[in-house]
């Protein structure tokens, strides 16, 4: 409890404050208007890229290889035929197959005519109508086994290297070529469990390489993983980039750029910022009727970005705080406005062309 003396003598000395104030030449700063401006928060991480559709085209059975319809790093279509296996085997099964299916459907037509005159029994015909059948069961089975020799790509896409050549006997498993669908590449990165509920599927985010300095690369997010990582406490999230001109590769290295929670914040420059222990202050500059003074502020800060803080409470926008003189004002200190910086503008260069 203050005494009744304590009391006296603090009321006075605030009073003596006061005036010492008032007798002073009001002190010049450098002031500027809290700016409101859209923002988010940033998410940074590295993901790698991976092709819309990967395959590694082989053979399904023990062949040598004919001919090669490809080059390395050619464009192909869904269907292309890429390598020939020798087929001179079943191209000569193909035409017996073929023959025999024609003289049986020349035995059933004939067949036909006779049933019709009564000269043969619908039993013959069925016979010669289930040999058709098995001419055209063993013609398609011979045309699979040639379709078998021909290796074709499964989707529009880009080839690799070549890993064989003509005259290599290839195997079931053995690879011929790596084919990438790169349309459109998947990025794929993890963030911390943590950010897990600000990334949704659709927002848009920008990705760059070394490859290509800092050219962007725009996209959006995808999808996110099924689970998180027990050991890292992260959850991998998947983005579609469009890559129409060629220029992303499957494997390479990108820095990833995601904004989320976007907002209109209250935005000061950082040297506004009058640190108390835990707190931060500003200065507001207010008017009146002789000139302005000086009134101490607490604030709640948010998101920093370079030279700049996020003010989440405490100040309004178009208000006007300190910069530069504020370390040396007291609540209530007359002040004169030097300067009123413009948001971005540099102090420097108004200080310098200040008569």
């Amino acid at each position: 409890m203050l005494t009744l003396r304590q009391t006296v003598l603090a009321i006075l000395t605030s009073v003596w404050s006061m005036a010492g104030f008032a007798q002073q030449a009001p002190l010049p700063v450098i002031a500027v208007k809290a700016e409101t401006r859209q923002i988010a928060n940033p998410i940074e991480a590295l993901g790698t890229l991976n092709a819309n559709e990967t395959a590694v085209v082989s053979a399904n059975i023990t062949a040598t290889i004919s001919r090669i319809r490809f080059e390395d790093g050619q464009r192909v279509k869904e269907g292309d035929v890429l390598v020939e296996l020798t087929n001179r085997e079943q191209l000569a099964q193909l035409q017996e197959a073929e023959v025999s299916l024609a003289d049986a459907e020349r035995q059933l037509a004939r067949a036909r005519q006779l049933v019709e005159s009564r000269v043969l029994s619908r039993q013959e015909l069925d016979d010669r109508t289930r040999t058709v059948d098995i001419a055209r069961a063993q013609l398609q089975a011979v045309q699979a086994r040639l379709a078998d020799r021909l290796i074709r790509a499964p989707f529009d896409s880009v080839v690799g290297l070549r890993q064989v050549s003509v005259g290599t006997l290839v195997a079931p498993g053995m690879q011929v070529a790596t084919l990438h669908d790169d349309s459109v590449m998947k990025l794929d990165f993890s963030v911390p469990e943590t950010l897990m509920a600000q990334i949704a599927p659709g927002q848009k985010l920008a990705a760059t390489s070394r490859a290509y300095g800092d050219e962007p690369f725009r996209g959006e997010v995808a999808s996110l993983d099924n689970e998180v990582d027990p050991v890292t406490r992260s959850i991998r999230v998947r983005a579609l980039i469009d890559n129409a001109d060629g220029r992303l590769k499957p494997g390479m290295l990108m820095t990833v750029d995601l904004r989320s929670d976007p907002r209109d914040a209250v935005m000061i420059p950082e040297e506004a910022l009058l640190p108390l222990g835990r707190d931060q202050f500003v200065m507001i500059v207010e008017a009146q009727d002789d000139g302005f003074v000086a009134r101490r502020q607490q604030v709640q800060t948010g998101l920093r970005q370079p030279g700049l803080v996020e003010i989440v409470e405490g100040l309004d926008g178009g208000q006007s705080v300190v910069t530069h003189g504020n370390f040396r004002l007291q609540p209530g200190q007359a002040i004169s406005i030097k300067a009123e910086l413009e948001p971005g503008e540099s102090p420097r260069a108004v200080i310098s062309a200040a008569p």
